[in-house]
């Protein structure tokens, strides 16, 4: 079954994680809820935390361009009311250029492991391609431990099973947008 909301995905989860602490998933999910401008007082009553570790976490999503703010002056008491909305096209950008970074990478390593014959220390799991380890004479340059041959035609199905999955993610990105 899909997901019914961009806060159900893993890959949200753990960028709302990493940059706003754990609480930040129920922060978007509240906003997401109430489909309109949220002040950080009615956030910190539905989630009983205090206002501060609200403002907190919304100022982390701010810094990301993730949350956004209005702000406007309380005439009776002269403080500012700040009205908070989330920008879940925004999560989305991030989430599409750290997995375009992601493929960008495996791709690579895929093509440098069809085209070239590696080999790993079995000691620190340095890499290095037949040219070096032969050099060095298939012993590590960085510890001085044998080299073994790396080629795995499993390698290749478990990168290409990796691309595929987050191209997967990504196509599910764009429709949730």
């Amino acid at each position: 079954m899909p997901p019914k909301s961009i806060t159900d995905l893993t890959l949200v989860k753990e960028l709302l994680d990493t940059v706003g602490g754990e609480d930040a998933i129920t922060v978007v999910k509240l906003c997401e809820k109430k489909r309109k401008m949220t002040t950080d007082e009615e956030l910190s009553k539905k989630m009983k935390k205090k206002v501060t570790e609200v403002r907190a976490i919304l100022n982390k999503l701010h810094f990301r361009g993730i949350a956004c703010y209005q702000k406007a002056r309380n005439q009776k008491t002269g403080w500012y009311n700040y009205t908070w909305e989330i920008k879940k096209d925004r999560i989305a950008e991030i989430i599409e250029e750290q997995q375009k970074e992601n493929l960008e990478k495996l791709n690579n390593k895929m093509k440098l492991e069809a085209d070239y014959s590696l080999f790993d220390c079995t000691k620190c799991n340095h890499r290095e391609v037949f040219e070096v380890a032969a050099e060095y004479n298939f012993i590590c340059p960085t510890c001085g431990g044998n080299m073994t041959s790396a080629n795995d035609p499993n390698r290749q199905k478990e990168l290409l099973t990796k691309i595929k999955n987050i191209e997967k993610e990504l196509t599910l990105l764009n429709k949730m947008k």
